[in-house]
């Protein structure tokens, strides 16, 4: 049963591990404000004296982490169940990379592009590099090895026709471009919050309407054609919804590497392999790991900041070495 006491339980642990984060994000910075204070100007009850720095500095980078993880690491549980491999991610099948593309092309070519339109350009990228991998991954009968090979091989031509702007780019908008590579959340503001919002209200709820199929996916092609999925409808679908999730929270939050790696295993390991529950944990999680990189990111070196996605990625580096000690024949 989908509502058993373990699980409401574990949900209400992480729900409170996300509020904890996000009152220490808050209150802490390069300039600390006392937890009660920052709570209530960030409720709307302090005083005008720390309103700004909380209202429009902190929230809206708190938020676009949140929700960017979130996403991340709900597009690393579909496509791990979809391409049947523990190591697939939107960073390694080159989902990432795709958007990652589209959203540098903008920044560096089109300088008044609006920001509310990143996530359509960053979802255009992505499924522009999903389209190219699904059809090399298929041509003349195709495995999910081809189409990891296929990912990887997209995020070298799009690294190189990223590399190629930032050469050819003016100055200014190459360093935006930079700084947005490296995930950083850095001067986020409102813009970004309701940009990303919509994607991940929608496609949350779309990608647990799939959890069954998503559940019968994790069997072989015949047991699961068997019980009735088409299997390359299905699979498709389900990898559209990932470009999504990924493109949105790219375009918002940079390349924030290995959250869609590490978020899905972590759920599995404590809500199981049943999807109606490992999805919503594995939000939660990745809304958590990204909350917290970007404060540790705040307040290692002060009143320097790291990049979120440097945080991550010194965490998720050890971790996908340890899982390919662990199952060596995941690739």
């Amino acid at each position: 049963m989908f509502l058993d006491r373990r699980w409401i339980k574990l949900m209400i642990v992480l729900l409170l591990l996300n509020v904890l984060i996000f009152l220490c994000s808050v209150a802490l910075g390069n300039r600390d404000i006392p937890f009660l204070d920052a709570w209530a100007t960030a409720l709307g009850w302090g005083n005008d004296t720390y309103a700004f720095t909380i209202r429009q500095l902190r929230l809206p980078r708190i938020w676009t982490g949140f929700l960017a993880g979130c996403g991340l690491a709900l597009s690393g549980a579909v496509l791990q169940v979809v391409t049947r491999n523990p190591l697939a991610s939107p960073g390694v099948i080159g989902i990432n990379s795709g958007a990652a593309a589209a959203v540098v092309s903008v920044l560096v070519l089109v300088p008044s592009f609006p920001i509310r339109q990143l996530p359509v350009v960053a979802f255009v990228g992505a499924l522009a590099a999903v389209a190219v991998i699904y059809g090399l991954a298929w041509r003349k009968g195709g495995t999910m090895e081809r189409m990891l090979l296929a990912g990887v091989a997209i995020s070298a031509m799009a690294g190189a026709w990223i590399t190629y702007l930032l050469t050819v780019g003016q100055v200014f908008r190459i360093s935006q471009a930079y700084i947005w590579m490296a995930g950083s959340l850095y001067a986020r503001t409102w813009d970004h919050v309701w940009s990303l919002l919509p994607w991940m209200a929608v496609l949350f709820p779309v990608v647990l309407l799939y959890a069954r199929r998503l559940d019968l996916l994790q069997l072989n092609d015949v047991s699961a054609s068997g019980l009735g999925i088409k299997l390359d409808s299905t699979r498709m679908v389900l990898i559209l919804i990932s470009a999504g999730l990924a493109g949105a929270a790219v375009s918002m939050a940079g390349t924030i590497a290995f959250v869609g790696l590490m978020a899905p295993h972590m759920a599995t390991r404590l809500a199981g392999s049943r999807n109606l529950k490992r999805l919503p944990a594995a939000a939660l999680l990745g809304g958590a790991l990204v909350m917290l990189s970007d404060l540790a990111g705040r307040m290692l070196f002060p009143p320097f900041e790291l990049p979120v996605g440097l945080i991550t990625a010194l965490i998720g580096a050890p971790y996908m070495l340890h899982l390919l000690l662990r199952r060596p024949t995941a690739l």
